[in-house]
């Protein structure tokens, strides 16, 4: 089983900017899917939106791109952290909390 992220081209909608995104395939067992018992497409979802939260919680990704990644909202992204008990703007705090912050 194979869970497919198009590729996708910038366009220009009113004055919102869709981005190129690149398309990543992974291998997913069937078994997994039924242990899950979940579809490819939900599967596909989640594990975006877990290496965004993961990757926002290591400080790899800001609040924003961590979104994009998950393709939610910043707001949505933010109040999605709680059920991963990740702290929203962790990395923001950490950001200010270095001395040569200012």
């Amino acid at each position: 089983m194979y869970i497919i992220l198009k590729t996708v081209h910038g366009q220009i909608h009113g004055n919102i900017i869709d981005m190129k995104t690149q398309q990543i395939v992974i291998d997913v067992p069937e078994h997994v899917l039924l242990a899950e018992k979940t579809s490819a497409h939900s599967f596909g979802d989640e594990l975006r939106l877990l290496a965004a939260v993961k990757f926002y919680e290591l400080g790899r990704l800001s609040s924003g791109w961590a979104a994009d990644l998950a393709g939610l909202s910043r707001v949505e992204f933010l109040l999605s952290l709680k059920k991963f008990n990740v702290f929203p703007l962790e990395s923001e705090l950490s950001e200010l909390e270095k001395p040569n912050a200012f």
